[in-house]
């Protein structure tokens, strides 16, 4: 009967912790690396990229008259034999890009 009550036991841990840490990464923000990969599988879509970086700390910016926490990070492109520089906004809870520009050199 002890071993019965020992498998129980455990297997009733491993549902509650993967529980416990399905609710926490719900409730967690992206991470800076996160939205930076996100960003560059968004940009490969329209070609190669050559470069990219993002800023660590989250910061807070106006759009369309709502309130967004973002990330603010730049890709470089080679198009047409010319280095392209696009600084884009990622929201730190959604992951989404929520803005991108076109910077010149």
């Amino acid at each position: 009967m002890g071993m019965k009550k020992a498998v129980l036991a455990a297997g009733l841990g491993v549902a509650v912790g993967y529980l416990a840490k399905q609710q926490i990464d719900r409730n967690q923000k992206i991470t800076p690396e996160k939205a930076l990969k996100r960003a560059k599988e968004v940009f490969k879509q329209q070609g190669p990229i050559s470069g990219s970086w993002i800023y660590m700390k989250p910061e807070e910016v106006q759009k369309h008259g709502l309130s967004y926490n973002i990330y603010r990070g730049g890709i470089t492109r080679n198009i047409d034999g010319e280095s392209k520089q696009f600084e884009f906004h990622i929201d730190v809870d959604t992951g989404a890009v929520i803005d991108v520009v076109a910077e010149s050199l």
